[in-house]
């Protein structure tokens, strides 16, 4: 009987706050994500989004005590902002998860809502999510939450509230100036830390119902592959023979499997790196309102004039090569705003994850074809000596054994694991174990060269990145300079 496989799909589920303390709007996030038009009442700015595509679905669910008014956008949001009056308050969280793309655009919307619903709405808290989606195969949903309780008449009421200290007896400590020792404790357990691997952990398990209702056989797990025990692309057992051939430095084939192997978990290493801090620096740009943000001309001027000037022929080559790099990504993909910036870095992100699953699912069946083969070549090589052993007579059938201990011990391991490979129903067939080798790694091999390519547009797009921030940081010097005394 074949044992039943387990396929992996992408998980993501980030859960932050917004915070005034940041220079965050709730509303602003709100109209961001809903891709709605609202005013904060607070400060009065006015946040437009209704030019932004991908919204495919916003909706907001309340609790049964919470003010009919509330599924009005606007009236939720803008009674978030005003009662919390202070400059770095928590106004409300968000989780972010990604949606499985095995399932249909309905399937999605029900998996959001129940999960929604059961895990936030249920405990008191106000929801608003929208699920975006477009043709890069990163669908989404971003998830804002309330983090202050509603009281049963459907007022706002208290985050903490204040607990005296008492003794043994039950009577409240004196702190020596006049008043009671006393502490401050959440009205709920929203905050604690325990909460967001529970979150995280019923993302998957929704999730993961979702998929076998819908009889998929993907699953996703909440954990990181370092508690997974799955850290990396696997590199191939290299067995004693070829480990001594390697210290002799005698290069073997699973020699060069392994170092490729590393080279290109490197290389996934460093990409998911700085793509991921593109993507969170180009969302947090495009959230800004226009007014805000750095035109794409203004960004190109200042990279020009932040440009060293070459000290050899090969570098002013380089130089120039970038630049065209650069000026190639955004004339090919007609990006002339932040927003379309960040469209552009969220398609890279999706990309990345697209053929980061491709290359490693290709490189774990790499793995395994390669111990096949190994098995297949020392049931090969030692069963010769296994046919002397049958031939030889029982009393000279010792000798010979510890003669030649080592094959045979390969040779028996060898029938073992081949023999389990039958009972599991997955025929003996190295030649087309051979074949399917040679043919993921060439598609391995177009990947890799995929993910290089994708390299030198996160090159160009860290340059726009370090652009913005020398504006940024010349604007913060001219505004201190302005606010200076005169002397």
């Amino acid at each position: 009987m074949r044992k039943e496989e387990t396929h992996i799909a992408i998980f993501h589920c980030t859960i932050k706050l917004v915070q005034r303390s940041k220079g965050k709007s709730v509303v602003a996030a709100a109209a961001y994500r809903s891709g709605t038009k609202l005013v904060n009442e607070w400060d009065g700015m006015t946040h437009d989004y209704t030019r932004k595509g991908g919204v495919v679905h916003a909706e907001i669910i309340l609790p049964a005590h919470a003010p009919p008014e509330f599924q009005d956008r606007a009236i939720l949001w803008n009674s978030v902002e005003q009662i919390e009056k202070s400059k770095d308050s928590q106004l409300a969280r968000e989780v972010e998860v990604a949606l499985p793309v095995e399932l249909s655009r309905e399937q999605q919307l029900s998996l959001v809502r129940s999960y929604v619903k059961d895990n936030f709405v249920d405990k008191g808290m106000c929801a608003d999510f929208a699920i975006h989606g477009r043709d890069t195969g990163n669908p989404h949903a971003h998830i804002l939450l309330t983090v202050r309780p509603l009281k049963e008449n459907g007022e706002w009421g208290a985050k903490c509230r204040k607990v005296y200290e008492l003794d043994e007896r039950g009577q409240r400590i004196a702190d020596g100036r006049g008043g009671w020792k006393n502490h401050r404790e959440d009205t709920t357990d929203w905050n604690n830390k325990e909460q967001a691997e529970i979150w995280r952990n019923a993302w998957a398990d929704y999730t993961n119902q979702a998929l076998e209702a819908a009889g998929k056989l993907e699953r996703i797990d909440h954990r990181s592959y370092q508690r997974q025990g799955v850290q990396k692309i696997p590199s191939v057992h290299l067995g004693v023979a070829a480990k001594q051939m390697e210290k002799r430095g005698i290069v073997t084939r699973k020699g060069d499997l392994n170092r490729q192997i590393t080279a290109d978990n490197k290389l996934l290493k460093e990409i998911k790196a700085r793509i991921a801090r593109l993507h969170r620096w180009s969302k947090d740009e495009a959230a800004k309102p226009q007014s805000s943000q750095p035109t794409l001309l203004q960004l190109w001027e200042t990279q020009q004039a932040m440009r060293d000037k070459p000290t050899s022929r090969y570098e002013a080559l380089r130089k120039l090569r970038e630049q065209a790099a650069l000026y190639n990504l955004l004339a090919t993909n007609g990006i002339t705003t932040m927003q379309q910036l960040h469209e552009k870095v969220d398609a890279m992100n999706a990309q990345y994850y697209k053929l980061r699953g491709e290359i490693v699912s290709a490189e774990r069946r790499i793995a395994t074809l390669e111990e096949r083969l190994d098995m297949f070549e020392k049931y090969e090589k030692n069963k010769a000596v296994q046919r002397q052993y049958v031939k030889v007579k029982p009393a000279k059938r010792e000798q010979f054994e510890q003669s030649h201990r080592a094959e045979l011990t390969l040779y028996k391991a060898a029938v073992r694991y081949l023999e389990n490979l039958k009972t599991e129903g997955e025929p003996v067939t190295p030649k087309k174990w051979r074949s399917e080798v040679e043919s993921l790694t060439a598609q391995k091999n177009l990947q890799y060269q995929e993910m290089r390519a994708m390299r030198e547009e996160i090159k160009a797009v860290e340059k726009l990145k370090k652009a913005a921030e020398r504006l940024e940081k010349d604007a913060q010097a001219k505004e201190k300079k302005r606010n200076e005394p005169e002397r």
